[in-house]
This record gives structure tokens, C-alpha cells and sequence, in this order.
């Protein structure tokens, strides 16, 4: 058996928090007093009860567009651990341009958490709600879960293991798949 942990990586806006969608694309919150986390969060302390790692990837770029402040960032992310039983946040503050492996659809914030918490990627999972959150955990070697929320963006060209409509369904989800490799 391997000494690796398994974890549950997950996509903070939109499946976390609620995000905020105009135009029919998702944004994240200004400021800790817009977030409204998710009621399902709670669902989260079950995987955490199987041994999973809960583990935060996020895309932040309005911290280099200059329209957000990792100071910012930083207190939405102390009101979600206050809340919800997370073991780390890893955040990229780049935008498309900076062309770097750690903004989703790249898997490097995977990969990072992977080393720093000796992941086995194959026995995990990626609870995301775009198309970029899914093709980094397949590139990553995740089974992947996407909430769909119907934006009006791209699907992903890889995956998903599982479509949902909530994170309480990607939870249930990863359960029964974990009672089935526990049984096999």
C-alpha cells in the first residue's frame, strides 16, 4: 500500500464560495464581505473523515491586473478556513499572459501541493466549475469533477470523470467511488 495521501483539490469560486456571474461568466468576490460561502461545504468534513487531503487551487489574476490586492485574497482565504476544513491554499496571481505552469488549465499548483504534502495524483480527485479547473486535474492525473453551472464558456476538452450540478453531488460522488475501490 502507498504512503502517499490522497486529496481532494478544489477550485475556490464557484465551488467554495459562491461566485459572482454577469454575462453568464463566474467572478470571484471584491472583497471578504461579498463572500458567501457554499451551503454544501459542510458535505467536505466526509472525505475529510476518509482521509482525504482538502486542498485549494485557485486562479487569482485580477492580483496582476492590478484590480484585487493579495491582501485581499489573503482575508477571503482566512474566512474560508475559519469555515471550512481546508489543509492548504495554493493560489496563482498571474494572468494569461505571464504564460506560467501554475494558472489552470496548467497543472503546476497540482503538482505543487503534490510534492509538498506527498500526493499520490492518481488515487485524488479535482472538484472544479470550468473548463480550466478540469483540464489541469487531468493533466494532473485526477479524477476530475465538474460542477456545471451552464456559464457561457468553453466545456473542457478533457474529462470530466463526472458531471454535477452541486458540490454536495461531487461529495457523494467521490464517496461511493471511494466504498467501491474499498471494496474491490
Amino acid at each position: 500500500m502507498s504512503s502517499r495521501q490522497r486529496a481532494v483539490f478544489l477550485d475556490r469560486d464557484g465551488v467554495l464560495n459562491r461566485a459572482l456571474v454577469r454575462g453568464g461568466k463566474p467572478f470571484p468576490p471584491a472583497s471578504p464581505s461579498e463572500l458567501e460561502i457554499m451551503p454544501d461545504t459542510a458535505a467536505l468534513v466526509e472525505l475529510k473523515a476518509l482521509g482525504f487531503l482538502l486542498l485549494v487551487v485557485t486562479n487569482q489574476p485580477d492580483v496582476a491586473r492590478g484590480t484585487q490586492t493579495r491582501e485581499i485574497v489573503d482575508a477571503i482565504h482566512d474566512r474560508l478556513k475559519a469555515v471550512i476544513p481546508l489543509n492548504d491554499i495554493f493560489v496563482c496571481y498571474h494572468t494569461d499572459d505571464d504564460r506560467c505552469d501554475c494558472r489552470k488549465p496548467e497543472p503546476g499548483l497540482i503538482f505543487r501541493a503534490a510534492e509538498k504534502h506527498a500526493i499520490d495524483l492518481t488515487a485524488s480527485y479535482l472538484i472544479g466549475d470550468r473548463w480550466r479547473d478540469i483540464e489541469a486535474g487531468e493533466r494532473a492525473g485526477c479524477k476530475t469533477v465538474l460542477i456545471d453551472y451552464g456559464y457561457s464558456e468553453q466545456n473542457p476538452r478533457l474529462g470530466p470523470s463526472m458531471r454535477v450540478t452541486s458540490l454536495r453531488e461531487a461529495t457523494d460522488w467521490i464517496v461511493s467511488q471511494n466504498q467501491r475501490e474499498s471494496a474491490a
